[in-house]
């Protein structure tokens, strides 16, 4: 009953309306309405065979406003009549959205049961919190991946970007994480992910224990460009819900660079001017507002963000990349040259780095750390002589001591898809090595 009553209350006492003038690509133009409009707004525009296509304003031309749709145009010429929806889209989460599958709109994608509405609204671009209210970031989280627990420590509030090539295994590693991370509650969103890898990452990599504490929201390859970019607002949203109850949330999102592509298809179907690899300058403008909503609250709660980018052509310094890295507090970079040779998670310890280390580990765990990374360096840095034969055993005592340690450090950072490692094992781990060597 509360439910209905607040579905009345958003219902409008006078509606507006305006007619389709003009229809290019995606693009649709309409007038009459544009003073009640702003950017963001929605419009419904009714086809000719009875249907409501959703729109967003995307822009404005010559006093008509320009939308893109939110499904297909088909059915939609000129004249089509166009109502005035919300200014501002928002959303209503509830604790009962934990194990459910949700599109970009907020819809049910599980065949379960219509989402009950929470009591309060969330904007789906909401601001994030004031940067002198926010709280600092916490102590160490738990994600369950031993080589990130100890050699790319992350703590409760910070985030992180997971930088990698195509079937490099992101999606494996965050399944990983949102398996067996000591959260209380992981929000994940997969943004123009295939359509037949949700399925498998719902059943296959996150399973039964995974779900019961996880709300998944979806917008796959095929869905429009707003469809993706909404997902990936609606996954902050639902997030920040979760972190204003003052739970610890874990926010994965595969991928980042697809939002980027969305906005861009967005912004050029707009008339935006295309800059670097034709990314409008609204890509770059929306990155951080995105980014920047995970993050320590300013109470209790926090926002722990994992975000993945897909490299193209395994450039580490395309431009998405490039940006999203200067936003991040930190990077994991996963390599396919690792992938390659058996070795997973496939992450270049060496190339990745966490912000909040050393500082959140103790001194005994820094010396750890430090002695591993310099082992791996020295190896790295002769491994082409190595492999050749060019070295030969006693010429330096300091690469001697890095081939001894190396299969025991390899062997260390491999992990099984269904093995949970914790913080304190790892350094004791490491530890034992060193003790044995």
């Amino acid at each position: 009953m509360q439910s209905l009553l607040m579905d009345l209350e958003r219902i409008k006492d006078v509606s507006f309306t305006g007619r389709v003038t003009s229809i290019q690509g995606l693009l649709v133009e309409i007038a009459g309405v544009e003073r009640h409009l702003s950017i963001g707004s929605r419009v419904h525009v009714a086809t000719r065979d009875g249907r409501q296509v959703e729109c967003e304003v995307v822009g404005f031309r010559q006093n008509r406003a320009l939308l893109m749709p939110y499904g297909s145009l088909e059915g939609v010429g000129l004249g089509c009549r166009a109502t005035v929806g919300e200014d501002q889209p928002v959303v209503y989460p509830d604790n009962t959205w934990l194990g459910r599958v949700i599109d970009g709109l907020g819809r049910p994608l599980d065949g379960g049961p219509p989402l009950a509405n929470g009591t309060s609204p969330y904007p789906l671009r909401a601001n994030p919190p004031p940067a002198n209210m926010r709280k600092r970031v916490g102590p160490k989280i738990d994600l369950g991946v031993r080589s990130i627990n100890t050699f790319i420590s992350c703590c409760r509030g910070q985030r992180m970007g997971i930088f990698a090539g195509s079937g490099v295994g992101k999606s494996v590693l965050l399944s990983m994480m949102a398996r067996y991370t000591e959260a209380d509650v992981n929000v994940v969103g997969l943004i123009g992910e295939r359509g037949r890898e949700v399925q498998e990452f719902i059943e296959d990599d996150l399973g039964e224990e995974g779900l019961a504490r996880t709300v998944i929201v979806v917008a796959t390859s095929d869905e429009p460009a707003l469809v993706r970019r909404q997902a990936a607002y609606m996954t902050l949203a639902v997030a920040e819900y979760f972190r204003d109850q003052g739970l610890q949330v874990l926010c994965l999102m595969d991928s980042v660079t697809r939002f980027a592509m969305a906005q861009r298809e967005i912004g050029l179907s707009g008339g935006e001017p295309p800059t670097t690899k034709g990314y409008p300058p609204t890509t770059f403008a929306e990155l951080p507002r995105l980014l920047e909503r995970a993050g320590p609250g300013t109470g209790e709660g926090s926002i722990t963000g994992l975000f993945t980018v897909l490299v193209d052509g395994d450039d580490h310094n395309e431009p998405i990349a490039d940006a999203t890295r200067g936003i991040l507090d930190g990077h994991i970079v996963m390599e396919r040259s690792i992938a390659e040779r058996g070795r997973y998670p496939a992450i270049n310890i060496l190339r990745s780095i966490s912000r909040t280390m050393p500082g959140c580990n103790s001194d005994d765990e820094n010396m750890l750390v430090s002695r591993a990374r310099q082992l791996m360096a020295t190896y790295e840095d002769m491994a082409e002589l190595i492999r050749l034969g060019a070295y030969r055993a006693g010429s330096d005592p300091k690469v001697d001591e890095a081939i001894r340690y190396q299969p025991l450090l390899e062997d260390f950072l491999r992990q099984q898809k269904k093995e949970r490692a914790d913080l304190a094992s790892g350094y004791a781990r490491l530890a034992e090595i060193f003790s044995e060597g």
